[in-house]
């Protein structure tokens, strides 16, 4: 797994900290330091990052109570041995469709929906082929953790249909597949779902 450099661990850690403490703070003086904590982990991540300070000041604002990681889902979606991907609006590149998980929805729902958002696809979750430590697997440098989980999914339905997100869908062998947007689907992602594939028995895999 890909190493965190230790300046993002000490930045996460702090504010991990500052956003719990002020989600239990009692007096004036707790907020002041809690507070005082996340403006800390910004200052940390702006000198060693590629965000301003205030971006991350104006990202940590949002995030309240117990600090969590965040969670992803991807949809592996495969036709005659071929895996479904998206292109991203954001950086070109390509990766299984998914995203963030709604507050509300339960994990299959939203990777199904994601699915057909992105790609214009129904499908049916079927299996658990991954859950990853998204910041250990990939680009180590996005600040708030997260872990991705991975469905293998059963084509029902529907066609190919890009979205403002998602400007290009299309089917890929697992041998010739295009430039990946690592940050949301990697070749250990990949990887994964063959060996899924292949062996229907296989139990998920996990960090």
């Amino acid at each position: 797994m890909t190493a965190i450099p230790n300046w993002l661990e000490w930045a996460r850690e702090l504010q991990a900290i500052g956003q719990t403490g002020l989600a239990y703070a009692l007096t004036e003086y707790d907020t002041q330091r809690y507070g005082r904590l996340g403006a800390i982990a910004a200052e940390i991540a702006a000198a060693h990052g590629r965000v301003p300070e205030e971006v991350l000041l104006g990202a940590f604002g949002v995030q309240i109570g117990y600090a969590t990681p965040k969670i992803d889902v991807r949809g592996a979606v495969v036709r005659d041995g071929r895996i479904l991907l998206v292109q991203e609006t954001s950086d070109g590149r390509w990766a299984m469709p998914g995203g963030w998980a709604d507050v509300g929805d339960t994990p299959s729902g939203t990777v199904a929906r994601e699915v057909l958002e992105e790609a214009g696809f129904i499908v049916v979750p079927r299996k658990v082929a991954g859950v990853f430590d998204a910041n250990r697997d990939g680009v180590p440098e996005e600040f708030f953790h997260a872990f991705k989980i991975v469905f293998l999914c059963d084509l029902a339905g529907g066609e190919a249909r890009p979205s403002f997100e998602t400007p290009s869908v299309d089917f890929f062998t697992f041998d010739a597949l295009p430039p990946l947007s690592a940050l949301r689907t990697n070749e250990r992602h990949l990887a994964e779902v063959r060996k899924h594939i292949e062996d229907p028995a296989r139990p998920a895999a996990f960090d």
